[in-house]
């Protein structure tokens, strides 16, 4: 799999536990760490734990090597390292508060398919 598809793995993993406000962010060239960002969120943290839960369940299954999950545990804000390809699962109000999009707002939104 490519990049783009991870991403978009990740994307619709995050939609079937229902997750608000997907979003894929291509950061290449904006930062050396990684080349897409998918950012999403929950409403609780069940839901959030639920959306990571998918999305390991569904990266595994691809074979996708899964470097670390930080954040668990609270559920506030979730990061799931796949190499170039950086989840972050918040919760709604972390997100909010955070709001990547903006921190990032040179960086090319991708179509979420």
């Amino acid at each position: 799999m490519n990049l783009v598809e991870i991403a978009q793995l990740v994307a619709t993993a995050a939609e079937e536990k229902k997750a608000q406000g997907v979003t894929i962010l291509d950061i290449r060239g904006l930062a050396a760490f990684a080349d897409y960002f998918v950012i999403c969120h929950g409403n609780s943290q069940i839901q959030v734990q639920a959306i990571v839960k998918e999305i390991k369940d569904q990266a595994l299954k691809k074979g996708i090597d899964i470097k670390g999950i930080e954040g668990l545990r609270d559920a506030r804000w979730v990061l799931i390292d796949l190499g170039d390809v950086v989840v972050h699962v918040f919760h709604k109000d972390e997100r909010d508060f955070y709001d990547l999009e903006r921190l990032w707002g040179d960086a090319r939104q991708v179509l979420v398919q």
